[in-house]
């Protein structure tokens, strides 16, 4: 007789009924062991190993050759959904061939797309994110997840998760920051990144950031529960960043132990714990302790489970494989002719002209004679930390060389070839046949690159591998170039007079030669003299005195100078890329600009001087061909900016303070002239818009309105124009956006062709986050509409009425966090559980709430007085310094948050009221007037 199907194995009960199901015949043992990053088989019940975590950011990384398409902020340039979403679509055909042949290595569970909102530019993973407008971040996560997940009903081609949940900008002690997030920051700028994806059902899982918000560690923040999983009714798996539930009890000190750690983290909602690599079992003996101690229950460990069952479940895990329609996908799929194409088209769709004079572009072939191609980058292709292995690299020199034929081309590096003398002695640095370094006297020679931040490159010339230093020290030129995660092929350059130490940047140790010759590592170093052989910038200038024009590629190495782990101190070019570009300028006016790079750079100088500038993120294999196909004017640039290029790092507030409403951050809020506005891009005709029609001049809270307007192509060239639609509320209890996003529109059009166009805009998308309630509110007001090539070209605005509502004043509970304006304080946990407070930084720190009813005669707080003394919080009527005095509320030293009490002068009608705090670590929760004292 045969064996009945279990109900979890049947496909046709209803998912719930499965998991009960499942979750029943799971000892206690085997529903914790679900919790670790590496899940363990159950073969009783034929469950497999399952393990979360694969990445594929734009390819399959770590896992051999496969096709990388540009990096993930190169996407986004494209302002092209549904190309990231067959990009993402290809990433998951070759995840799932990946894991056929390699379940154990390669899951299903795949981290990406990242979705932090691109605050800052100086972030070292800025690469990674879309843009720095959270809609578009939004939209362009939800195409790349949609591909990812499959367009089956039922079944995940991949489970993709969002990273990384929340106000994660910075690299500088990411795992002890806090970012401070108002109630408006958080709601109207960070969250809506998030919510598209999961409110879209494509996204199926998130990870929590390393970082603190608001003085608790994101992997126990309450929004978790509170706020993301009520976008859905679908199962969200949480997973934890790598290592990041050790740091709750190590780095960041948050709770005392292991178990007390784990609980926490679980209860706030996180399902499954990355940690300690493949070794599952101190994960299962913290949460085991957690649950013999009583800090969670089983019902907890229930709850966890059925969401990474879940998933299993969606990814076809326990049907019968016949019903599975991925399984049978060829391993041919991987880099094949389809999605070599593929990541030809996001390549050239992701480049940007960001300037063009004197029609110098696009080139014709026919005409160049010869063209010198020059700078560090134009012969390379460098993959970042989350690209796949490069299957094949086509450079910027070789699709070049494709159009003009390699004999039309002259090419340099234009870095300088350099020998290294010990100081005062006529013996050099050479490279010996094993490739270690030794001196001798004849020069070894070795080509420096400059990447930016004081990090230099050593690739010696005898057999064309980069100065390095093995795992046992010892100093030897073995590697291809800077890469891994610790990265031990970059030096600093300590300049003491005419002489130099070199300082091996990962260990912060120098190169110093021994009593025998060898060169190796010590505290102290050798002086060592640098003789220029080759200056590299002149060599390029003289090719280009002889080109008809020159191309000059420079930009960054992704894992230099920014990238995880390391951010930027500032946003200029590398001081040797800059000598280049202007030296080939003299010599050649003729000269293209082609930046490839993770992140904007502060480019002025070029921008003023320089004919055409183009830039594109790292684009992938395929970049070489895409680049000529937009140089050579085979496909119109129509890459746009998703992020502000500014002129320095002056116009950015600190990088930590991610209050982007009161420091005037981003597109948003920055009220000076960048140096490329946000959707910032040019073409090679031109675009003129007209006939900007709304189908009703008013519409209420509720309601939408559809905005149309034509694009004409008023060149002589086709070209394909990306119309941005903008909205600007015009008067507002709150300080607004100067201009939002609202909708865009990529065309293609012909030469005199013109196309109308058709946007909607809901009226709940133009409210903002109430801090006087607590929730979303759409005001009465008028808001200009404006449509236009970018957020500092709109050529066309009119006026929309939304009757929303009134604010009304302040009365009776105040939290703490919902000032409107505030100096010298940031944000804080209230508990370790959840709330939020306010603590000053200093004495004299105040809040300010505007539009507060007084009409009342005492006040009631929440408050602690982290200092030795005792303190207080002033309530002042309008001016936090010179304002009549209201109230003093008396703190005792406290580290807890305690009950407080006081009389409250009675003024009539609305104003705005001050809490000025007396000393710094005063911590307020809440105010609340009342009316009996």
């Amino acid at each position: 007789m045969s064996t009945p199907t279990p109900p979890f194995r049947d496909p046709a009960r209803p998912t719930v009924e499965r998991l009960d199901d499942l979750l029943a015949r799971l000892t206690r043992e085997e529903k914790i062991a679900l919790l670790h990053q590496y899940q363990s088989a159950v073969p009783r019940l034929g469950l497999e190993a399952f393990r979360t975590g694969t990445e594929a950011l734009h390819g399959v990384a770590w896992h051999g050759p496969a096709t990388v398409f540009p990096q993930a902020i190169g996407l986004a340039t494209g302002w092209n959904p549904e190309l990231v979403r067959a990009v993402g679509s290809a990433v998951g055909d070759e995840v799932r061939v990946f894991h056929h042949k390699d379940p154990a290595s390669v899951g299903l569970n795949v981290w990406a797309p990242v979705v932090n909102p691109l605050r800052d530019p100086r972030w070292g993973r800025n690469e990674e994110g879309y843009a720095e407008d959270p809609w578009l971040t939004g939209v362009i996560a939800t195409a790349y997840a949609r591909g990812l997940a499959g367009d089956d009903p039922k079944y995940l081609k991949t489970a993709p998760t969002l990273k990384h949940f929340l106000a994660y900008n910075n690299e500088t002690d990411r795992c002890t920051t806090s970012s401070n997030l108002p109630p408006r920051v958080l709601h109207d700028y960070e969250l809506p990144a998030y919510r598209s994806p999961i409110e879209a059902g494509v996204a199926v899982a998130v990870m929590p950031s390393y970082n603190l918000v608001n003085g608790r560690p994101t992997h126990l923040s309450p929004l978790i529960n509170d706020v993301l999983r009520t976008w859905t009714t679908d199962e969200i798996l949480v997973v934890s960043d790598a290592y990041a539930p050790a740091n709750l009890f190590g780095l960041q000190q948050f709770l005392p132990d292991g178990p007390s750690a784990y609980a926490a983290a679980l209860k706030a909602g996180v399902d499954n714990f990355t940690q300690d690599d493949t070794n599952s079992a101190p994960t299962v003996e913290r949460l085991t302790t957690a649950l013999d101690r009583g800090l969670i229950t089983a019902e907890d460990i229930d709850a966890a489970a059925r969401r990474v069952l879940a998933i299993r479940l969606r990814l076809g895990e326990f049907d019968p494989p016949e019903l599975d329609p991925y399984r049978e996908l060829e391993p041919e799929l991987v880099n094949c002719p389809a999605h070599r194409r593929l990541a030809q088209d996001a390549a050239r769709e992701s480049i940007v002209l960001l300037k063009h004079d004197s029609r110098l572009l696009p080139l014709s072939a026919s005409t160049l004679t010869r063209v010198a191609v020059v700078g560090p980058l134009a012969g390379t292709l460098s993959a970042d930390w989350y690209a796949g292995t490069l299957p094949y690299q086509i450079t910027a020199l070789d699709g070049i060389a494709e159009r003009l034929g390699r004999h039309r081309v002259d090419y340099h590096e234009g870095v300088d070839r350099v020998c290294l003398r010990i100081a005062g002695t006529s013996s050099y640095v050479t490279v010996a046949p094993d490739a270690a370094l030794r001196t001798g006297s004849v020069p070894g020679e070795f080509d420096l690159f400059d990447w930016g931040g004081g990090s230099w490159a050593l690739r010696s010339v005898f057999n064309g591998q980069h100065v390095s230093v093995a795992d046992d020290g010892e100093v030897v030129a073995d590697q291809p170039g800077p890469n891994g995660w610790e990265v031990k092929e970059t030096f600093r350059l300590v300049r003491q007079a005419d002489e130099v130490l070199i300082q091996h940047q990962h260990s912060g140790r120098y190169l110093a030669v021994d009593e025998h010759g060898t060169v190796g590592l010590a505290d102290e170093g050798s002086a060592f003299e640098i003789d220029v052989l080759v200056d590299g910038a002149a060599r390029a200038a003289e090719l280009a005195a002889a080109a008809d024009l020159t191309i000059v590629v420079a930009g960054n190495h992704p894992l230099v100078n920014g990238r995880e782990t390391e951010d930027r101190e500032s946003l200029d070019l590398p001081v040797g890329q800059e000598r280049l570009i202007r030296q080939v300028h003299a010599a050649n006016p003729r000269t293209v600009l082609v930046l490839t790079s993770s992140y904007p750079f502060a480019i002025g100088w070029a921008q003023q001087h320089l004919p055409a500038i183009l830039w594109s993120a790292h684009g992938g294999q395929e970049y070489g061909r895409a680049l000529a196909d937009v140089l050579f004017g085979d496909h119109d640039p129509s890459g746009r900016l998703t992020q502000t290029w500014y002129d320095s790092a002056a116009d950015l507030p600190g990088l930590l303070d991610y209050d982007i409403v009161t420091t005037d951050a981003t597109y948003l809020y920055f009220r000076g002239t960048p140096l490329y506005p946000f959707g910032h891009g040019l073409s090679y005709t031109t675009f003129a818009y007209g006939d900007l029609r709304l189908s009703t001049p008013s519409i209420p809270a509720d309601g939408e309105v559809h905005v149309t307007f034509t694009v004409t192509n008023t060149g002589d060239r086709p070209g394909t124009e990306v119309a941005q639609l903008y909205s600007r509320q015009q008067r507002s209890r709150v300080k607004q956006p100067l201009r939002q996003l609202r909708g865009f529109r990529r065309v293609c059009l012909q030469p005199g062709e013109t196309t109308q166009i058709e946007l909607t805009i809901n009226a709940a998308d133009l409210g903002f986050w109430d801090v006087t309630r607590d929730r979303h509110c759409v005001e009465s007001a008028g808001h200009s509409i404006m449509v236009g090539s970018s957020s500092a070209d709109l050529r066309l605005s009119t006026t929309l009425d939304v009757r929303g509502e009134r604010i009304p004043p302040r009365t009776l509970d105040l939290a703490a966090t919902s000032f409107d304006d505030y100096c010298a304080v940031t944000l804080t946990a209230a508990t370790p559980q959840r709330g939020d407070a306010v603590i000053s930084l200093e004495s004299q720190a105040w809040l300010a709430f505007d539009d507060v009813l007084l009409e009342s005669t005492g006040v009631r707080a929440r408050a602690a007085n982290r200092t030795d003394e005792p303190a207080t919080i002033q309530l002042r009527l309008d001016d936090p310094l010179h304002g009549e005095l209201l109230s003093t509320l008396r703190i005792p030293p406290t580290q807890d948050l305690i009950e407080l009490s006081a009389d409250l002068t009675t003024v009539p009608g609305v104003h705005t009221l001050y809490a000025v705090f007396s000393a710094p670590d005063v911590v307020l929760e809440d105010l609340r007037i009342t009316v009996d004292g």
